[in-house]
């Protein structure tokens, strides 16, 4: 009796190692499964990090040399979403800053510090050119200007205000037309015609695309100085 007494112990106590070892066994096994899966998901995230594409200043694509000022202009679209301008990331002008309005929308920049001197906007379907023909000459040597177009820019122009816009550097005030979507930046004092301009022209289906100009060079500013 004792002899089988013993031989059941220890039978019992082999079963229970057995089956404590197993189980650790089994136990590592995931263990180290589920801390491969944890590394595994962290090198992926790094290299999601890695290859995910920088953000540049104002959203443009791709970073500005040194001694260059970033930019990126959206004119309005029809009536319905104000134009959009923005400075070295900081956005001068927008429907959510509340500060734009039908007509020519103008944001007036130092050019050698890019510090924002002052923006404004004028009504060019219902209000008098004359405010915005004063304000235009009283724009100092050095000044980079900013203009974006919002629903009509044009009805009221007349040949001197068009003759100040062209002289800080616009191809295209000439021939802008009604309700035609329009950005430009020029320069107080540039010897040259800006490079930095587009235009849409409203046509037979009464609508113009909206356009964007994001480049925006430090060679306007020392032509400007």
């Amino acid at each position: 009796m004792r002899v089988a007494g013993a031989a059941k112990l220890v039978v019992a106590v082999a079963v229970f190692l057995l089956t404590f070892y197993v189980i650790s066994q089994v136990f590592e096994i995931k263990m180290d499964a589920s801390l491969g899966n944890l590394f595994a998901r962290s090198a992926l995230d790094s290299a999601i990090r890695s290859t995910k594409p920088p953000r540049y200043k104002c959203g443009i694509s791709k970073a500005c040399p040194e001694k260059h000022f970033a930019f990126k202009m959206a004119s309005g679209a029809a009536n319905v979403v104000g134009p959009k301008i923005c400075l070295e990331d900081n956005v001068l002008m927008s429907g959510v800053k509340n500060n734009v309005g039908r007509g020519i929308n103008i944001a007036l920049v130092n050019g050698k510090t890019g510090e924002v001197i002052d923006t404004k906007f004028f009504d060019m379907w219902g209000g008098d050119v004359a405010p915005f023909i004063e304000f235009l000459k009283t724009i100092q040597d050095g000044t980079v200007v900013l203009m974006a177009t919002y629903d009509d820019g044009a009805t009221k122009l007349t040949d001197e205000a068009r003759r100040l816009i062209a002289e800080l550097g616009s191809t295209s005030i000439t021939s802008l037309g009604f309700r035609d979507n329009w950005v430009f930046c020029g320069g107080k004092g540039i010897k040259t015609k800006s490079p930095f301009e587009q235009v849409s022209v409203w046509g037979v289906h009464n609508c113009g695309t909206r356009v964007a100009s994001e480049t925006f060079s430090y060679s306007i500013l020392m032509l400007v100085i």
